[in-house]
């Protein structure tokens, strides 16, 4: 079942068109993982998705973009209910600068939830859901800057969760970590996918092949190929995308 539905999409910075043609159906509950070399318009995509690209002065979208069939960039669109429902972690991890429990209250917070014990429960849920509660339970006043770069990125993580958005992007998420935290991350996605639709861009082939269900092959603006990720990766259809996966050019 489509949870995102892209029909036609082309996307224009002033007079560069950065992406092309874009035609796109993302399941629910699946790992959608986006491959391509770097400046093919996989990250401008996805911030495409919660509509972080308004914010960049002469980007213009035409098409028909759908979240559970309603158009997201249609003029009453809501668009702080699209970025509740649709959550965004980046390559960098981003801890605001308060302490680990602030960070993941900011969101309900500005949702309007001001009860303590209703935040304590979202900042438990939310930390359980990122697999870090049991490393950080008994330091939650701490800075959420002094912990290592994994863990602030399940900090980041969390903050998503605790919105309870329906949708996570997530741009590189392991690109600065180490071998260990990418691990953790990755296996912490897989275990998400059972509540969240996940749409993750990555240099990483192999992390592609190991996390994700479909697959889209991004090169210059265009999808050359989407699907069944082990399909792609084992049985290409177009050139373009053999030579890519196996290594040979990007």
């Amino acid at each position: 079942m489509s949870k995102i539905s892209i029909k036609d999409m082309n996307l224009w910075y002033t007079d560069f068109q950065a992406l092309k043609n874009i035609n796109m159906e993302i399941q629910k509950n699946e790992i959608t993982a986006f491959i391509g070399p770097s400046g093919c318009g996989k990250s401008t995509f996805l911030k495409s998705l919660n509509r972080m690209n308004d914010l960049v002065a002469g980007c213009r979208i035409e098409g028909e973009l759908l979240l559970d069939g309603e158009n997201f960039y249609a003029d009453d669109f809501d668009v702080n209910m699209l970025r509740k429902r649709v959550g965004m972690v980046f390559q960098q991890p981003n801890p605001f600068p308060m302490s680990i429990y602030d960070n993941i209250a900011y969101g309900p917070r500005t949702h309007g939830i001001k009860d303590k014990k209703t935040l304590d429960e979202i900042v438990e849920k939310s930390l359980k859901g990122a697999a870090i509660w049991d490393e950080v339970k008994g330091n939650l006043n701490k800075s959420a800057l002094s912990i290592s770069g994994g863990q602030q990125q399940r900090i980041c993580i969390a903050r998503a969760l605790a919105v309870e958005p329906e949708v996570l992007l997530m741009d590189e998420p392991t690109s600065a970590l180490d071998p260990i935290s990418t691990a953790k991350i990755e296996d912490l996605v897989q275990e998400l996918k059972k509540d969240y639709t996940i749409v993750m861009v990555t240099h990483n082939m192999q992390q592609a092949a190991r996390v994700s269900d479909k697959t889209a092959f991004f090169l210059t603006g265009e999808i050359i190929e989407m699907g069944d990720t082990k399909e792609i990766f084992s049985n290409p259809k177009d050139k373009r995308t053999e030579d890519y996966v196996s290594g040979r050019f990007g």
